[in-house]
């Protein structure tokens, strides 16, 4: 076995497989850029090589830095995570030049099935069902154009080397269709090294599932089940489960026999994932293989008790697979969602800046596999289980550099309703403060009634919020839980601020009962009576709420129970009140005397600012270019510049008619969130 693995990637992969060598007694070396000199995976490493610049092309994928970091260090063997240089096979080759194993597939694998228009044409060979599409190369925008037409819009137009929804868009139109080519084309260029683009027909209505195979050197193939990743967001998967709430027995068992095949047919020997479309009849349409350990990885070692990591080590190192698909066995349920560096209420947006708070749920064993520890004989007595893949700390900074992915956080039980429910719990919390991101949202889709039925499509986000994400509006029920719980929790807090100013002796006298609540445009008249376990909160109607938990003022995380029902509220102070976090809802909970209530239903309504003739900037990153100049009329929907973000490239257009006036920044210009970038007539 290896003695030594460098780890040529960064953030929670990075981490992720050092946990595993670890485990296996491997030392492990990390290398960083100048942005990641303070990161996790930097810390967890036994050491660790700085290789160069921020920017990715100037450090991470650049292959001369890399070798050379392996060859200071000593390496014998290296893993390459995801994205990156996982799936570039001169990387590989210069590995195998070197007498440095590659902890992944062989060189031809790689090229055959990593670059996206080879691997549809063995697929089709193969006798695989794919989607129609042109394999051949692009040439330029009106050649794109031409294909759009022939293949039929809509159409998907994909970088060759890409991954992670990077160089991927969907066109409708001619218009599209360019814009689109040469958007990819720049993504593609930026995030792989590898501008060829091709396109294919976008299967309307689909379901995006995909199969975990795993084989050795020694021509030993298994699969070990599947994948939903159906709920994305620009191509990029947010929330993925294993098993499928879709597929049948012998839908799965079709489908992961054809991927075990196909790989074979390209002598694969590590842990590969072969996507396929799935339409609703059940008919499956081969997409691409990744020839990498995914992303999502966690959901199969969830339910199969299999280290993925640990697998693709021992196949590197010449061993054959000691798991046989006899042996393969799918328990329970498990979910993951990626909690992003992201602001859903402006689009999805990356944000970045540091992380002031960062407090994931606290990590519990149950399931086949959390954290690399494997079942001990039967099932153990936990029935839920919460895992957390990360790659930051509290204090840490996100930077702009890099994907905005920051988490990965599961949870495994014995039926999808509980997975989902842990999962639910688990969100509430999560504690995360400094930047933007998607914790309400995942909140919003696991309470979603299409994804507790199974029934999402990949176009889920698309259709279920066509105007972005406005935040949950909560149910009268849960609004009232709300409502009792924080009720109780003031009381609590006016009992500290009577003792810590010395007003009583006797604090039950001097804390009134009578309160009024007021949250998400609703007012209660509340009457609390405390007992020692806890207060009974009577409505003005005459309904009554029995509440009770160990919160105290100050405390972040408030654990309630409302009438026997389990409540985790992130708290924050307001004046007056409290801001409570909780199921995808973001509230401002005014408690005042009855007196103060009144008074405040005569206050005026505070406006926001008038922004409508601004195009402000709405995520930190650069100006690409500019569409248009001072005097330029321009039309709805018209595009009017450009913004990286994070390995992105964000189209800004135009959300009514008007004329330019101003323009404040322009190309190679960085921009913070808000800054105006120009204003209109």
């Amino acid at each position: 076995m290896f003695n030594k693995i460098l780890i040529a990637n960064r953030g929670e992969i990075a981490c992720r497989v050092i946990k595993t060598a670890r485990k296996m007694g491997i030392s492990t070396v990390a290398i960083y850029s100048d942005a990641d000199r303070q990161a996790l995976h930097v810390q967890m490493a036994d050491e660790a090589i700085h290789i160069g610049p921020p920017p990715a092309n100037q450090s991470y994928i650049v292959i001369d830095k890399v070798m050379e970091a392996i060859k200071a260090s000593g390496a014998q063997a290296v893993h390459p995570g995801y994205g990156f240089l996982s799936e570039n096979s001169k990387f590989a080759e210069a590995l195998d030049a070197a007498g440095v194993a590659f902890v992944g597939p062989p060189v031809g694998a790689i090229e055959k099935m990593g670059d996206k228009i080879t691997s549809k044409k063995i697929a089709q060979d193969a006798g695989v069902s794919t989607v129609p599409g042109y394999m051949g190369l692009i040439e330029d925008a009106e050649d794109a154009v031409k294909i759009s037409n022939q293949v039929g819009y809509p159409v998907m137009i994909k970088a060759s080397a890409g991954g992670g929804g990077k160089g991927m868009r969907i066109a409708w139109n001619d218009d599209e269709a360019r814009e689109g080519f040469q958007s990819s084309k720049n993504e593609a260029a930026n995030s792989f090294g590898d501008d060829r683009i091709f396109i294919e027909k976008f299967v309307t209505q689909p379901r995006h599932i995909e199969i975990q195979v795993l084989c050795d050197s020694h021509g030993n193939g298994i699969y070990l089940g599947e994948r939903e990743c159906s709920i994305q967001r620009r191509n990029q998967k947010v929330v993925e489960e294993a098993p499928s709430p879709f597929l049948d027995e012998a839908t799965r068992k079709a489908m992961g026999e054809q991927a075990v095949a196909l790989a074979q047919a390209v002598d694969y020997a590590s842990a590969g994932t072969v996507e396929f479309i799935v339409d609703g009849d059940k008919n499956f349409y081969f997409l691409e293989m990744n020839t990498r350990l995914q992303v999502e990885h966690p959901v199969t070692e969830l339910i199969t008790g299999v280290d993925l990591v640990e697998q693709m080590i021992r196949v590197a190192n010449g061993e054959a697979l000691t798991i046989t698909q006899d042996d393969v066995t799918l328990t329970g349920w498990a979910i993951e969602n990626r909690l992003y560096a992201e602001d859903p209420y402006r689009g999805f947006l990356p944000s970045i800046g540091r992380l002031t708070r960062y407090r994931p749920p606290m990590e519990q064993a149950a399931g086949p596999l959390l954290d690399n520890d494997k079942w001990q004989g039967d099932a153990p007595s936990a029935t839920v289980a919460v895992r957390n893949d990360t790659g930051v700390y509290e204090g840490g900074e996100i930077s702009m550099y890099y994907d905005p992915m920051i988490a990965k956080l599961c949870t495994w039980a014995p039926t999808r309703d509980q997975a989902i429910e842990a999962m639910r719990v688990a969100l509430d919390s999560f504690e995360v403060e400094g930047i933007g991101h998607n914790l309400p949202f995942l909140s919003a889709v696991m309470d979603h009634q299409i994804f507790i039925d199974g029934t999402m499509t990949t176009a889920f986000i698309e259709e279920q919020y066509p105007d972005g994400f406005e935040g949950v509006t909560l149910s009268d029920t849960d609004v009232r839980r709300i409502g009792a719980a924080t009720a109780a929790m003031h009381r609590v807090a006016e009992i500290r601020r009577a003792r810590v100013s010395g007003r009583m002796d006797n604090h039950e006298r001097k804390v009134g009962s009578d309160w009024n609540v007021a949250v998400q445009g609703q007012s209660f008249d509340v009457a609390i009576n405390a007992d020692h376990d806890g207060s009974t909160i009577t409505f003005d109607d005459g309904t009554a709420m029995r509440v009770s938990g160990a919160w105290t003022p100050g405390d972040q995380i408030a654990e309630m129970t409302v009438d026997g029902t389990a409540l985790v509220l992130k708290v924050g102070k307001v004046s007056g009140g409290f801001r409570i976090r909780a199921r995808g809802a973001d509230l401002k909970v005014h408690i005042r005397t009855p007196l103060q209530a009144e008074l405040a239903r005569k206050m005026p309504e505070k406006l926001p600012p008038d922004t409508s003739k601004m195009l402000l900037c709405p995520m930190p990153g650069l100006i690409v270019k500019l569409d248009v100049a001072e005097g330029d009329e321009v039309q709805e929907g018209q595009a009017l510049c450009t913004i990286e973000a994070m390995k992105m490239e964000n189209i800004l257009r135009a959300e009514k008619k008007g004329v330019v006036t101003k323009i404040n920044a322009g190309a190679g210009d960085s921009l913070s969130v808000d800054d105006v970038i120009m204003e209109f007539e």
